[in-house]
């Protein structure tokens, strides 16, 4: 048998066994994560893993045979936007700190062209950012038509640590669910798809992260004395995100609910939903806009 013929046949296993750890998800993520209104957070099992029933290797084997079309997807996006399409996606990672917001960014998202990503982490508001409305740094990190933008936490911090730590009084950080959700029906109807994941680590694996970054002089810059005051206030913090969930789950903009305790299915579940969101899409590759063979002829005439 030829190379050439040893080269299709592996791939066509590959192909054939990538096909088969597809349907270990036994119920789709989009389904398996939605949050479902009712669901009380303090019940999650976030050591769980909704949905797939195929263990870590092969959710490590999935997630990494899908790498290619995910980057084949967001080059087709990225195409899109430089020829005039209005279309992006907009990644959205809200999680207590050690929830994995940092890892998806660089194992999931890491796996695309850094050149159609655009990222921006929401910590504290500069002076110049705090002197306009808590949207205005939101609007401006949004991405361009063709580019997947992430956020790691965004908006909904005001009505989880501006809740929590009282900074603004209660009709005042109310008022900002509605004004969230207006706000992503606009993003929305602009043509950006909006995936928001909400990563729930449980206390007492955060309490393992968080005493690793003491173990490992690396690590030191990771950890914040304030984790463990958020720790200390953390069934507050559990009921802002029931409510955020509650009051911020669209049709155009759903929240996600992935258990963070394991990391390889966080990558995955996160992978598997933005491999949804480009797919949806629906994208082929431009129509050139030249003469193609006259542009061969005159390429071959140089």
């Amino acid at each position: 048998m030829s190379g050439k013929h040893t080269r299709r046949g592996d791939e066509a296993d590959a192909q054939d066994r990538l096909g088969r750890l597809v349907r270990r998800w036994q119920v789709p993520a989009t389904e398996a994560l939605r949050w479902r209104p009712g669901t009380d957070v303090r019940s999650l099992d976030c050591s769980a893993t909704p949905g797939w029933d195929g263990g870590r290797d092969a959710g490590e084997e999935l997630f990494e045979g899908q790498a290619v079309e995910l980057a084949d997807l967001q080059e087709r996006l990225f195409a899109d936007g430089r020829t005039g399409g209005t279309r992006s996606v907009l990644l959205v990672l809200q999680g207590l700190d050690t929830a994995g917001k940092g890892g998806v960014v660089r194992h999931v998202v890491g796996l695309v062209d850094p050149q159609g990503v655009m990222h921006r982490s929401f910590g504290p508001p500069t002076a110049e950012e705090a002197a306009h409305g808590y949207l205005w740094r939101v609007r401006n990190a949004l991405p361009r038509p063709g580019y997947i933008g992430v956020f790691d936490r965004s908006h909904h911090e005001q009505v989880l640590v501006v809740r929590v730590a009282g900074l603004e009084p209660e009709p005042t950080w109310r008022a900002h669910y509605d004004e969230i959700n207006e706000f992503e029906a606009e993003v929305a109807a602009a043509g950006t798809t909006i995936v928001k994941c909400a990563l729930f680590v449980s206390a007492d694996e955060q309490r393992s992260r968080l005493a690793q970054r003491l173990e490992r002089p690396d690590k030191y810059w990771k950890y914040d004395p304030g984790d463990v005051d958020t720790r200390k206030r953390l069934p507050e913090y559990l009921d802002a995100y029931q409510e955020m969930l509650e009051r911020t789950s669209t049709d155009v903009a759903p929240w996600y609910v992935v258990p963070a305790d394991r990391k390889w299915f966080t990558r995955l579940a996160v992978g598997e939903l933005l491999l949804d969101a480009l797919r949806s899409l629906d994208l082929g590759w431009p129509e050139p806009a030249f003469d193609v063979e006259e542009e061969r002829r005159r390429l071959a005439a140089t």
